[in-house]
């Protein structure tokens, strides 16, 4: 499980676009890994557009982001066509990447015990260290959080 101050593992990703790319890649800029809970929802609908609407905010601080859920590749495929996403999308079906941050929770759906992502943000340097996380993060005004987060941790 990752630890803020200690090395993010290298894990093996799947990609929208038909890629894969490991974490290690992107070490040599800063990197933002957000975690939601179902392709196309409002909620993780509106959290993508927070980001892609500030991606060149972002990039100016080179700064990569990438979106994770477990939904099939597929569905992030069209999520990220609909919407229009300028960054890749995640598919993580299997959860190697979810159990390590750790953030499939028991949650209550409709009255019903369900396995799923607790929505969550992690912010990870060019050395490949977890630098802050944020868990059960709520989509009004987080994205503006992240990026000041990052300036501030850039400057220091």
């Amino acid at each position: 499980m990752v630890e803020t101050g200690k090395k993010v593992p290298d894990i093996e990703l799947l990609l929208t676009g038909d890629k894969t790319a490991r974490l290690a890649d992107y070490r040599g800029k800063w990197l933002v890994l957000y975690f939601y809970p179902k392709a196309g929802t409002p909620g993780c609908t509106q959290e993508g557009l927070d980001f892609k609407e500030a991606i060149y905010k972002f990039r100016r601080q080179s700064t990569a982001i990438l979106g994770a859920s477990r939904d099939s590749l597929k569905a992030q495929e069209n999520f990220r066509a609909k919407q229009g996403f300028p960054f890749d999308l995640v598919a993580d079906k299997e959860e190697h990447l979810c159990a390590a941050f750790d953030v499939i929770k028991r949650k209550n759906m409709y009255g019903k015990k369900v396995r799923g992502i607790e929505r969550s943000t992690f912010l990870i340097d060019d050395n490949g260290i977890l630098r802050q996380e944020w868990r059960g993060v709520k989509v009004k005004g987080h994205v503006a959080q992240v990026l000041e987060t990052l300036k501030s941790l850039k400057k220091s």
